[in-house]
C-alpha cells in the first residue's frame, strides 16, 4: 500500500453511562487505558488510545457518558463531550444489546445532528450478555434511529467483531500520515493513569452518591535507587467527613482493600513492585466548587 493511502484520524465513542465505551476502547487498544466500573460516569475526561495498523492509525477518544447534569462537574463533563464531538472524524454511538433503547439513547442520537462533518457508526455492545434474537432485535431498533455509515454488533469481553469494527472505522478515516509513533498507545501521563487506577479500586463496593464524590490525586512517584520498587504517594478525596469513614472502613479495612487492589493494577502498569501510600482527605462539596474543580483539573 502506498504512503498516500495510509489513513489516520480520530474516532470517539459516545453513549449513556455504562454503555461499554471504556471497555471497548481498552479491547481495541490491547491494554488498559481507561478504567472501567459498573458505576455511572466513571470516565471523567477525554482519554486517547491509539490503534496501530500497517495501513492506518486510529486514535480513539473515550469520553464521559452524556447525562443530565446535577452538579457543576456534570456540566463540565458534558462540555468535554461536546468539544470532543466537534473535533473527530467518526462518532460511534454505543448502545448495549441487553437493554432496550431508552430516552437517554435517543437524546444522544439527536445531539449527533449538531456534528454533520463526522461520520456516524452505531455499535451494539455487550452481545455476550444477550441472546441472538435479542441482538437481532436491537440491531433492528438501532437501524431505525437514523441512516448510519455502519452498524456493528460486538462483544468487548469476548473480542468478537472487534476486527470488523476497526475495518469499518478505518474505511471512514481520511488519508493521512500517522499521528503518533508506533510504540504509543496513549498520551495519558503516568500520574493520571495511576490516580485513575486508585479511583477504580475505590469505586468497587460503594453505593449511592459516594462514587461521584471520589477523586484521586497523585503527589509523587519515586523510583528507589535499586530500581526494584516504586513509591507512590496518593490522596483519595471525598466531599464529606461521613464519606471519609466509609472509605477508610472499620479499623482501616476498606482502605487496605482499596490499596491492595490498586497496587496490583499499578504494578502491572509500571512493571515493578509498588509501595502505595494512600491518604483519605475531605474537599467539601468539591463537585460544585469552581475553585476546587479547577484544582482537580476540570
Amino acid at each position: 500500500m502506498s504512503e498516500q493511502q495510509h489513513r489516520s484520524g480520530f474516532v470517539t465513542f459516545v453513549g449513556r453511562p455504562n454503555a461499554g465505551k471504556s471497555t471497548l476502547m481498552n479491547a481495541l487498544v490491547g491494554e488498559k487505558i481507561a478504567i472501567t466500573s459498573s458505576k455511572p460516569q466513571t470516565t471523567r475526561h477525554a482519554i486517547r488510545g491509539v490503534v496501530h495498523r500497517d495501513d492506518a492509525q486510529l486514535v480513539i477518544v473515550d469520553t464521559p457518558g452524556m447525562h443530565k447534569p446535577r452538579t457543576l462537574l456534570g456540566k463540565r463533563l458534558n462540555a468535554v463531550v461536546q468539544t470532543t464531538l466537534g473535533d473527530v472524524d467518526v462518532i460511534c454511538l454505543c448502545i448495549p444489546a441487553d437493554e432496550p433503547i431508552g430516552p437517554g439513547d435517543r437524546f444522544i442520537d439527536q445531539q449527533l445532528e449538531g456534528f454533520p462533518r463526522a461520520r456516524k457508526v452505531a455499535v451494539v455492545t455487550k452481545t455476550d450478555a444477550a441472546s441472538k434474537q435479542r441482538v437481532a432485535e436491537q440491531l433492528l431498533a438501532v437501524t431505525g434511529l437514523r441512516e448510519w455509515d455502519a452498524v456493528v454488533p460486538l462483544s468487548s469481553l469476548r473480542g468478537t467483531q472487534l476486527d470488523v469494527l476497526v475495518d469499518q472505522l478505518v474505511a471512514l478515516l481520511p488519508e493521512g500520515e500517522p499521528l503518533y509513533e508506533a510504540a504509543t498507545t496513549t498520551e495519558e501521563p503516568l500520574s493520571v493513569r495511576i490516580a485513575e487506577l486508585v479511583r477504580e479500586a475505590a469505586l468497587e463496593g460503594v453505593r449511592d452518591e459516594l462514587p461521584h464524590s471520589i477523586m484521586v490525586t497523585v503527589d509523587d512517584i519515586v523510583e528507589r535507587e535499586d530500581r526494584e520498587l516504586v513509591d507512590v504517594y496518593a490522596n483519595l478525596w471525598v466531599e464529606r467527613d461521613s464519606q471519609k469513614g466509609i472509605i477508610i472502613g472499620h479499623r482501616g479495612s476498606r482502605l487496605r482493600e482499596v490499596g491492595a487492589d490498586a497496587r496490583a493494577e499499578i504494578e502491572r502498569l509500571v512493571g515493578k513492585q509498588v509501595h502505595l501510600d494512600l491518604r483519605v482527605k475531605v474537599a467539601k462539596e468539591w463537585q460544585g466548587d469552581p475553585k476546587q474543580l479547577g484544582r482537580f483539573g476540570f
